[in-house]
């Protein structure tokens, strides 16, 4: 009877679990590793904040930035301060194909129009007025403590860093919500899509003005006065300044037993963050082929633009890296080297919701702690938008996850018709290469505090350096 069962279990397929299967050390690992991450979260809640987290590491880790002396082998590149690659040059030729991760790390938010500041004399308050960014659950961002982060060039030149609400001794904003005993025309009748209105999503700035001032507008005037001291801000610097509102609360542990990280950002910083380390992770040995790591921005608006994935620039950087190696760095042979590559498109996946199973299809689902989330498709409807791997890349790339006894498993982003969500993982292969969404399931996605599993986060971080070192 036994091996009946044997040979029974031989034919199915059951997703491993990270608790099952681990050892202790393994855990405990998986639980150091987060907090780490937990840090990285904390110190990167903007595109700009991200790259200088990820070139002071890489400095760390004796990278030099293109073009660097010949014989270097750990190489970057920045464009725009929004987008970075890095790249450990392998002993084969370039040209021969590279094994690269790409992530993006823009997140939904809700930055400060061009010019936002404006007295209501209606409420004897200073406000500025919002723009979101992304696809965002707009009534999420009201009534909840942000922060103030952003660059800011000057009228006479000056690039300012601007941070304001993270340090405890620093205050925070809001975006006021309205009461439910007033909301029942205002919002209570709408569709929740419709409750808040973007255009009403005002921060309220400040609310007193200098003593004894006869300004015009005095409590405006008086915002700026003290933006001015501390900063040498003008109402004019708001126009071309690249203001955002992020969630003032650092990321967390969650559950009574530790066992997840709650925190903003998460989509798509998560997979940033496992990549990233996942490349520094064994730097002594030297690998095959050429690995890179590779972060976009904003995806979360179309992958447009001169820093997002349909920018040449990650192109240009692979053109480098040929030409640092020594090799032929012309368009023919650039073309070569990204069809004879290997991507995995770094970005998260849904992990069934407890409370909304019903927008999942289960049997194609993640869910939490069974490992890396894989996905051969993303897109929406007939898998509209999406990059569809090919059966030999992903039975290659499972089999390698599987070969290191790492846990992954294969799903999808909800129900046929019931959604669904791209990726740049269709821009990447449209450059010739293979590629397959592989990344950390979160449950919450795109909310200001999104959940992820300590196991999966893990999981990816193994992963990653599996397919970068072997793939």
């Amino acid at each position: 009877m036994k091996q009946k069962e044997k040979k029974q279990n031989a034919l199915l397929y059951e997703r491993p679990n990270f608790y099952k299967d681990a050892q202790p050390e393994q855990i405990k690992a998986a639980m150091d590793y987060a907090e780490d991450y937990k840090a990285f979260l904390n110190s990167s809640k903007t595109v700009r904040e991200t790259i200088r987290f990820t070139e002071t590491l890489l400095k760390k880790n004796k990278f030099a930035a293109l073009p660097a002396k010949k014989g270097q082998k750990r190489v970057y590149g920045i464009f725009r301060n929004k987008t970075i690659a890095m790249a450990v040059i392998g002993e084969r030729p370039v040209s021969e194909g590279i094994n690269m991760v790409a992530a993006h790390i823009d997140a939904p938010r809700v930055d400060l129009k061009q010019n936002p500041l404006y007295e209501d004399a209606t409420s004897a308050t200073a406000c500025m007025r919002t723009h979101y960014y992304g696809g965002i659950k707009k009534y999420q961002w009201v009534s909840t403590p942000l922060a103030l982060h952003g660059f800011v060039v000057t009228k006479d030149g000056k690039y300012l860093d601007i941070s304001i609400g993270e340090k405890s001794d620093e205050p925070v904003f809001i975006i006021p919500d309205l009461l439910p005993h007033l909301a029942r025309k205002e919002q209570y009748s709408k569709n929740l899509s419709e409750a808040i209105d973007a255009s009403k999503m005002n921060l309220v700035f400040s609310s007193r003005f200098e003593a004894g001032s006869e300004e015009k507008e005095a409590l405006k005037v008086y915002a700026l006065q003290l933006l001015n001291q501390k900063y040498g801000i003008t109402e004019h610097d708001f126009i071309s300044a690249e203001l955002e509102l992020v969630p003032a609360i650092g990321a967390r542990d969650a559950g009574i037993d530790s066992s997840m990280v709650v925190g903003y950002g998460q989509d798509e910083r998560i997979c940033a963050y496992t990549a990233l380390t996942a490349l520094l992770k064994d730097l002594p040995r030297k690998p095959k082929r050429t690995m890179i790591v590779y972060f976009s921005d904003k995806e979360e608006v179309g992958s447009q633009g001169n820093t997002g994935a349909h920018s040449v620039f990650i192109q240009d950087f692979v053109a480098q890296v040929l030409a640092q190696n020594g090799e032929d760095c012309s368009s023919a042979n650039l073309r070569k080297c990204f069809m004879n590559s290997q991507i995995l498109s770094g970005d998260v996946t849904a992990a069934i919701d407890p409370n909304y199973p019903g927008v999942h299809e289960k049997q194609n689902a993640v869910v939490f702690n069974h490992g890396i989330g894989v996905s051969k498709f993303t897109g929406s409807g007939g898998k509209y938008g999406c990059n569809d791997a090919n059966p030999e890349f992903t039975a290659k790339v499972l089999k390698l996850f599987s070969d290191a006894r790492i846990q992954w498993q294969m799903g999808e982003l909800g129900k046929v018709d019931e959604g669904g969500g791209g990726t740049i993982a269709y821009i990447m292969a449209n450059l010739g290469a293979e590629v397959i969404d592989c990344g950390v399931a979160l449950m919450g996605m795109h909310s200001l505090y999104e959940l992820c599993s300590k196991a999966d986060l893990y999981c990816t971080y193994l992963a990653y350096s599996e397919f970068l070192y072997k793939g």
